[in-house]
């Protein structure tokens, strides 16, 4: 049976956001927090395989305790297996750090033959995590997917590109990135909702992937990158007015 593992995050609503005029950081008091958009059409991307060709469905997300719900409604649309991936050691990864401690879960988990995510997420908006898993992996990627079909050992999947769509073949296993034009996610169902409302979910740590992972690699100190300041930019008037 094919093996599918979708990586997806927890952000806060985007429309909802505020930035803090004196520290300069987001004000996430009151926020509500959701599964990345993006990353829900990975999770329907990776269902739908599963509905066409028979799969097993797990799905990955790395942060605190409270990103479980994200988890939950993973599982409540269809996914078979959910992870949370946590620890104190990981905190402050960029993502070059959070890419390769997810590719260390799925080194773990794995091996699996199809590897999903979203394009971006919608807090950060890099781009970078999912296809730097692939490179972890040394792992074809095809990124921002409109379908995948499977035959035997290979994939053939259709890309959105600026002069229109490109058709690609590539072998197994492959890392895909999915976007809002991939599809039109599925609710999630009542019975699912109820059914892993309350349902226990298991935490990877750094303890459970010693053996595979590099210190060195995570955390603050493994990120090789640094945010230095978030701001709102200053509305300025650019009109030019002509009597």
């Amino acid at each position: 049976m094919m093996k599918i593992v979708v990586c997806v995050k927890q952000v806060p609503d985007t429309t909802e956001i505020k930035i803090d005029p004196v520290k300069n950081t987001l004000i996430r008091t009151g926020v509500p927090s959701i599964l990345n958009p993006f990353d829900r059409n990975a999770v329907e991307t990776a269902l739908q395989l599963k509905d066409t060709y028979g799969a097993s469905v797990t799905v990955l997300s790395m942060g605190p305790p409270q990103a479980k719900a994200v988890l939950r409604e993973a599982l409540s649309m269809g996914a078979d297996r959910a992870y949370l991936i946590t620890d104190r050691a990981f905190g402050g990864s960029d993502t070059y750090a959070t890419s390769y401690i997810l590719s260390s879960a799925i080194r773990h988990l794995g091996p699996f033959d199809v590897v999903l995510g979203g394009k971006q997420a919608i807090d950060g908006d890099t781009g970078q995590t999912a296809p730097s898993i692939a490179e972890h992996l040394d792992m074809i990627r095809l990124t921002y997917i409109m379908s995948m079909e499977i035959e035997g050992d290979k994939v053939i999947a259709k890309r959105q590109v600026e002069e229109g769509v490109e058709v690609i073949e590539a072998r197994l296993p492959v890392l895909c990135t999915a976007t809002k034009e991939t599809n039109k996610p599925r609710y999630a169902t009542i019975r699912g909702k109820l059914e892993y409302l309350k349902a226990e979910i298991p935490e990877l740590t750094l303890e459970d992937m010693k053996d595979i992972i590099d210190t060195t690699k995570i955390g603050l100190k493994g990120s090789p990158t640094k945010v230095k300041a978030t701001f709102t930019p200053k509305r300025t008037a650019t009109g030019v007015r002509i009597e």
